[in-house]
């Protein structure tokens, strides 16, 4: 690929950007509190990626859950933003992008206002949010951005970037092994993001 061709690479946040657990498990006990529910806090935390209605759906009734994912949101910004990590290489590798001229998507399964409040709390450099996006939201993501390439962590989002057409870079940072990310459809593994800049680099001069 010409550096000169504009490009994006999309990201996922959770676990691949950003280490959000702690804060989830936070909020999650604090929803176990209020409302009388034994979710299990750490193996929700553990599975991030998927929407969280579906997270919940072995602890809350489905009647219930829009309720319970309203007051989520609505606490989530108190316990989850201050314990957040950025993962090892992530600003670099979003400084990579925009240094060979390219633009740096976020297109995660996250409520997007509190989406925000993690990129800014950290000071991740970014072109675009795209949030609330989970299987054919984030395909179609990548499709409107011309992205050239999606990263993330989970299965579902190298099934994402499969159907988009774009190259899926598979890092291990969350719950999914490499094997899984690979049988998912991820055509490149990373260690971490410490690695995407050499990747691209690579790429780029392709």
């Amino acid at each position: 690929m010409s550096t000169s061709t504009p490009f994006a690479v999309g990201f996922d946040l959770d676990m691949t950007l950003i280490d959000s657990r702690p804060g989830m498990a936070a909020v999650l006990r604090a929803i176990n509190a209020e409302r009388g529910y034994d979710i299990d806090a750490d193996s929700v935390a553990a599975r991030l990626g998927p929407p969280l209605d579906q997270l919940l759906a072995p602890w809350v009734r489905i009647a219930d859950r829009p309720a319970v994912i309203d007051r989520f949101r609505e606490i989530y910004p108190q316990y989850a933003i201050a314990p957040a990590i950025a993962l090892d290489g992530a600003h670099d590798a979003l400084d990579a992008v925009r240094a060979h001229g390219g633009r740096a998507i976020v297109i995660t399964g996250k409520y997007e206002p509190n989406a925000l409040l993690h990129l800014g709390h950290l000071g991740l450099p970014y072109d675009a949010l795209t949030g609330a996006s989970w299987a054919d939201g984030k395909t179609s993501a990548l499709r409107e951005a011309g992205a050239a390439a999606y990263v993330g962590d989970h299965p579902g989002d190298m099934r994402s970037a499969t159907a988009a057409s774009v190259v899926a870079i598979g890092v291990p940072t969350g719950g999914a092994s490499a094997d899984e990310l690979v049988d998912a459809g991820a055509d490149v593994i990373l260690g971490s993001l410490a690695e995407f800049p050499e990747w691209l680099r690579s790429f780029l001069g392709r």
